[in-house]
């Protein structure tokens, strides 16, 4: 994730200061400049769309049951992985299936920024 497209996020849709301000967010609780959460599940939204929902299939998401912050994302770090953990028919229209996944977005070194089931 580059420094610039965290600032220009943030200046749109989540402008706090360790979003938005490079010397205040060295000052603040994170050492640095850090991406707002929801615009890491937007890139994390991207990837899934992309790589992973069928267009042909895919008819829109029920919503999210627990989404959690646990770590901050940095300029620079390389996000990945979307893992799905069940799969069954639905039971109010038998011609479709229902999948469960489990997105752990990680960065390059492993550590765990998000878990969305």
């Amino acid at each position: 994730m580059l420094c610039q497209e965290i600032v220009d996020f943030a200046d749109r849709f989540d402008p706090q200061g360790l979003h938005t301000d490079t010397a205040a967010a060295a000052r603040g609780p994170f050492g640095g400049l850090i991406a707002s959460g929801w615009h890491t599940m937007a890139l994390m939204m991207r990837i899934l769309v992309r790589f992973y929902l069928n267009e042909a299939a895919s008819l829109a998401s029920p919503g999210v049951d627990e989404l959690r912050w646990m770590s901050p994302v940095r300029p620079g770090d390389v996000l990945s992985r979307c893992t799905a953990v069940q799969a069954r028919p639905s039971r109010g229209k038998p011609d479709r299936v229902l999948v469960h996944t489990a997105i752990e977005i990680l960065n390059q070194n492993q550590e765990r920024w998000l878990p969305c089931r």
